[in-house]
C-alpha cells in the first residue's frame, strides 16, 4: 500500500512538473534552438521507427526504372523539393538553413523506396515536409521516387537534362533559379 502511494505521489509530482514547465514558456521553439542531444536523438528514433513501420506494408511498383515514370517525377522535384532537398550542384538555398531539423539532401543519399513514398505521402509533424498525398495521386508520388532512386550520384548536367526532358505538369507552376543549379530557367 505505501508503495503505491510513492508511485502515485511521485506521478503527480512529475505531472504538475511537466505542467508548470509547459505554462511558464521558458521552453524555446525556436528553429535556430536546436534540441538537447537527448531529445533530438529520441525524436529521430521515433520518427525513423515509425516511418519504417508504415512503411512496411507497402508493395513498390514494379516500374520503378521505367523512364518515363523517372522523367515525370524529374520535373515533380524540381518543382517542389530542392528548396528543402537540393538538387547535383546546389550548395544551399534560401529556404534550407532556417530549417530545423535540416532536411537530407537527397541528391547525396539514397533512400528506400516505400519509406521515400509513405514521407512523401504523408508527410512530417514539426518538420516543414508536406503531406503531397493530398494534393497529388499515388502514381505521381511514385514516379518521384522513382526518380530519388536515380538522384544520388547524379551530376549537375544531368540533372539539369533530366529536368529538361521532363513532361509538362498542369499542376507545377513555372520554375525559378531556386530549383535549378547554377539558375537555368526551364518552364513545364
Amino acid at each position: 500500500m505505501n508503495a503505491i502511494k510513492i508511485v502515485l505521489a511521485t506521478l503527480l509530482v512529475f505531472t504538475l512538473g511537466a505542467a508548470a514547465f509547459i505554462w511558464s514558456g521558458l521552453y524555446n521553439p525556436g528553429a535556430d534552438s536546436p534540441h538537447w542531444k537527448l531529445t533530438y536523438a529520441v525524436m529521430e528514433t521515433t520518427r525513423e521507427q515509425a516511418i519504417e513501420h508504415h512503411a512496411s506494408t507497402l508493395a513498390v511498383p514494379a516500374n520503378l526504372n521505367d523512364p518515363q515514370m523517372i522523367l515525370k517525377g524529374a520535373g515533380q522535384y524540381a518543382a517542389m523539393c530542392t528548396s528543402c532537398h537540393l538538387a547535383p550542384g546546389m550548395q544551399d538555398s534560401e529556404l534550407r538553413p532556417g530549417l530545423y531539423p535540416q532536411p537530407p539532401n537527397l541528391s547525396k543519399v539514397s533512400v528506400d523506396p516505400r519509406a521515400a513514398f509513405w514521407v512523401i505521402k504523408h508527410g512530417l509533424k514539426m518538420s516543414a515536409m508536406p503531406a503531397w498525398g493530398m494534393s497529388h495521386d499515388d502514381e505521381t508520388i511514385w514516379s518521384m521516387v522513382a526518380f530519388l532512386q536515380q538522384l544520388p550520384g547524379m551530376t549537375a548536367e544531368q540533372y539539369k537534362d533530366i529536368v529538361a526532358k521532363a513532361p509538362p505538369d498542369d499542376d507545377m507552376g513555372p520554375m525559378d533559379s531556386t530549383t535549378m543549379p547554377m539558375s537555368d530557367k526551364h518552364t513545364h
